[in-house]
């Protein structure tokens, strides 16, 4: 057995060893630590539709009734049932009552309950006596997952009734296995009898499931053939039982697996069967705990449940695989895996709400894996769970990783994080620029956050988050004290800065450009857009882009130029990193406010639908069962990114109504969680939509902007007028916890400031245009004015700032 195997198997067995005291709790039924719990209810219109049960090392994907329909397109109808990565354990289950003639199957729930931890539906039956719940948690840092069936009888007779369990074990590889020598074979399974399990393999593989129930009503197993699809087996389990008036009885079931030993597998069956009710008030109380760092209040009650239940879906995307690392994946059910630019800006919130364990170990996974397979400095776009990369790294990707870095630099002041990446900085910034920058003019050509073919040129989004980069790179040289590189990284950054704003800006649109190309280029570009707007029956598009076409025909010129084509979202990126000029940045924010719906921004904007705009509506109805697409698409990032931009030049009222379009998408189809594609299309569960509430809510409206490295923290409240009382509770930077809330009347606002670290500088800071009288802690203060912007120190651990009118 290898070293690792070793490790992995002593790690289960030894979390076995510190619950056997727990074995009386084990036999308790979960379902009452789900009792007055934070949780969602669903909609019964969306029973249909897909949900999680989620840990870091094995999920479960299925649909909100109970049922296990075929999901998802990467690997075709597979995305969903039991995963523990990089392997697949089974398509799902499903529960069947015998009462007497009559037979319920248990797939069509009469009602879906999410919690941060786990999930219950709710099966009424028919003979109103009855009623079956079934509740289901993943622990932590285990691959096995828990579900509990409880049937009550609320009736005045005994009820005797056979329940039998049918599970379809299908032990696959991930998408890309075939790359690392993953080939599915023939599943095999046995029932030990004496174990009350069944042990299913791959013939040719070392993974192995363990399922079944160690209760002590009697069972009987059976192996049906297959019918379904090859490579899987089909098992029934039969159970008798008796249930007397006004009581229950709980049927758990473990489910497990390893893609390595049976031996890892049986060790985590086990320690959740024993464990289960330790494990789940474990994993509750973590979660409970998650929660009180960056806790957030607010009037707007929907805004701040929408903020902690995004902390859920974030813990929901972790997997840790083995041999791999720990890292937050893109979504679910499609995402499962590493992507380099969707952690750029996921991880940028999720360091400003405390989570800096999962930070480092995202960063720390991205990196080696880059390293590993390019080698150069490039940042892989997208990694699977084995280790096969399906994409080296867009452009955009390795200044995106690099700003990252700095971001979290700033909110940690960790020397060691710093000087342990430089060297990355360093050669990433290298390759940017050497390889993918042939006239040498500082904006790279090469493919940016926009998939559509033959967008390759010089995009605006790889210049902006380049210059940022560069701008980044040039304040980590100079702490670093690389004085040189600091000087060269700072004049490539203002240099690409102008040529952003001289290139890039087009007057008569104002409007970014999309991209610069020639005449040529542009021309065969213009006539793929109009064939997608007309191909999606946007006239007005149409025309607009035959105009545009016809006026570029007359061009005499073939020399580079910026084209507004499509209007992407990615137009908006120099106001989202706030190099725009402030004249400029307003007729963008205005030109970009057109191309959104009533759920936010379309990722392009020729896609928009005037007439479908005009009232909310279902995404995944309008596309119906066609093959999957982000073509016509309004998406949560666009829209954070346009809502960032807003906020950065003094418009927090255009933001706030613009989170509040995001807003209506939370809950819209899965209680407690938020789509890719608004409202209700693509991936349920999205890592980056985090970043449209994270960087808004605690870096904007609440203005905490840390220099943990200076143990300086500025704090520049831009409140909307919709928010009149708000708190952010213990939010970390450095070794320093501080909390901001404010209260807004007619005549006055009123700003509370604690810390607990007494030898850091608070800086508090207004705009110049905000004119109001300035006391602390009761004594008027006058401000002083620094570019721009109105400040005062803060040196007390509590301070409270009051503006009046």
């Amino acid at each position: 057995m290898s070293a690792i195997k070793s490790i992995l198997l002593f790690s289960v067995l030894f979390l076995s060893f510190l619950f056997l005291n727990a074995q009386n709790a084990a036999v308790q039924s979960v379902s009452h630590l789900f009792n007055n719990r934070t949780s969602l209810l669903g909609k019964p219109a969306f029973l249909g539709t897909p949900y999680n049960t989620a840990g870091d090392k094995l999920y479960m994907v299925g649909h909100q009734d109970g049922s296990f329909p075929d999901l998802g397109w990467h690997v075709k109808g597979e995305m969903g049932g039991i995963w523990h990565h990089p392997i697949k354990l089974m398509n799902g289950f499903t529960a069947t009552l015998y009462l007497g003639q009559k037979t319920v199957m248990l797939n069509k729930a009469d009602s879906f309950e999410n919690y941060p931890f786990g999930n219950k539906h709710v099966f009424n039956m028919d003979d109103s006596a009855l009623i079956v719940e079934r509740f289901q948690f993943v622990p932590d840092q285990l691959g096995a997952l828990y579900v509990e069936y409880k049937i009550t009888n609320k009736g005045k007779h005994k009820r005797q009734l056979n329940f039998e369990f049918e599970a379809i074990s299908n032990l696959m590889p991930v998408w890309l296995g075939e790359r690392t020598g993953m080939v599915n074979s023939r599943d095999l399974a046995i029932y030990e009898a004496n174990h009350r399990r069944w042990i299913v393999k791959d013939s040719l593989n070392p993974w192995w499931l363990v399922f079944g129930n160690s209760s002590n009503n009697t069972s009987t197993p059976v192996i049906k053939p297959v019918t379904e699809k090859i490579n899987t087996t089909v098992t029934h389990t039969n159970y008798e039982l008796t249930i007397s008036p006004n009581e229950s009885v709980s049927l758990p079931f473990v489910i497990a697996g390893s893609a390595q030993t049976k031996e890892l597998a049986i060790a985590a069956y086990e320690t959740l069967h024993r464990s289960a009710y330790v494990l789940l008030e474990k994993k509750i109380k973590r979660l409970q705990k998650m929660n009180t760092v960056a806790k957030l209040q607010l009037n707007d009650t929907s805004l701040a449940r929408s903020f902690e239940w995004l902390k859920y879906n974030s813990d929901w995307l972790i997997a840790d695989v083995d041999g791999m690392g720990r890292g937050i994946v893109a979504g679910l059910p499609d995402y499962p895996w590493w992507f380099g630019g969707d952690m750029a800006y996921t991880l940028k919130a999720l360091i400003a709400m405390g989570q800096k364990d999962l930070v480092y170990s995202s960063i720390d996974l991205i990196q080696r894996i880059s390293e590993k397979h390019n080698g150069n400095g490039r940042i892989v776009h997208e990694v699977s769970t084995n280790g096969a990369v399906f994409n080296p790294g867009n452009v955009n990707e390795t200044p995106q990783f690099i700003s990252l870095l700095w971001e979290v630099f700033c909110w940690t002041g960790d020397q060691a994080f710093l000087e342990k990446y430089f060297p990355a900085v360093v050669k990433g910034l290298n390759w940017v620029l050497n390889e993918n920058d042939a006239d040498r003019n500082l904006l790279p050509d090469g493919a940016g956050m926009m998939e559509i073919h033959g967008l390759t040129s010089e995009m605006i989004d790889v210049a902006t988050y380049t210059q940022k980069a560069f701008s980044d790179a040039a304040q980590m040289a100079l702490f670093l004290k690389k004085l040189d590189l600091a000087k060269d990284y700072q004049q490539k950054a203002d240099l690409i800065k102008k040529k952003i704003n001289d290139k890039f800006w087009v007057e008569n649109d104002h409007s970014y450009a999309d991209f610069i190309a020639t005449k040529t280029q542009a021309l065969q570009l213009i006539s793929d857009a109009i064939i997608r707007a007309d191909t999606l029956g946007n006239d007005w598009a149409v025309r607009v882009l035959n105009d545009l076409k016809e006026q570029t025909q007359k061009d005499t010129s073939n020399q580079p130029k910026g084209f507004v084509m499509h209007h992407n979202w990615v137009v908006n990126t120099p106001l989202e990193t706030g190099i725009a000029p402030k004249q400029n940045a307003i007729k963008a924010l205005n030109t970009a406010r057109k191309f959104s719906n009533p759920f936010g921004m379309y990722v392009t904007g020729i896609d928009k639908n005037v007439k479908r705009d005009e009232q909310e509506y279902s995404y995944a109805a309008a596309v119906g069962k066609n093959d999957f697409t982000y073509t016509g698409t309004v998406m949560t990032l666009p829209t954070a990114v346009q809502i960032i931009a807003e906020n950065n030049y003094g418009r927090p009222n255009e933001a706030y109504s613009l989170l509040k379009k995001v807003d209506k998408t939370f809950g819209y189809a899965l209680p407690g969680s938020m789509y890719e594609v608004s409202p209700d299309y693509g991936m349920m569960t999205q890592a980056w939509n985090v970043y449209a509430y994270a960087i808004p809510v605690i870096k904007q409206f609440f203005g905490i902007q840390p220099e943990a490295y200076k143990k300086e923290i500025v704090i520049a409240p831009s409140l909307p007028d919709s928010l009149t009382y708000g708190a952010l509770e213990n939010v970390i930077v450095g070794n320093q916890t501080i909390g901001v809330s404010f209260v807004k009347t007619s005549q006055k606002t009123t700003y509370t400031i604690s810390q607990d670290v007494k030898d850091w500088e608070l800086v508090f800071k207004q705009p110049s245009n905000i004119a109001a009288k300035w006391f602390i802690n009761g004594k008027r203060v006058k401000p002083v004015l620094i570019n721009g912007c109105w400040q005062v120190k803060l040196r007390n651990q509590f301070t409270v700032v009051v503006l009046a009118k």
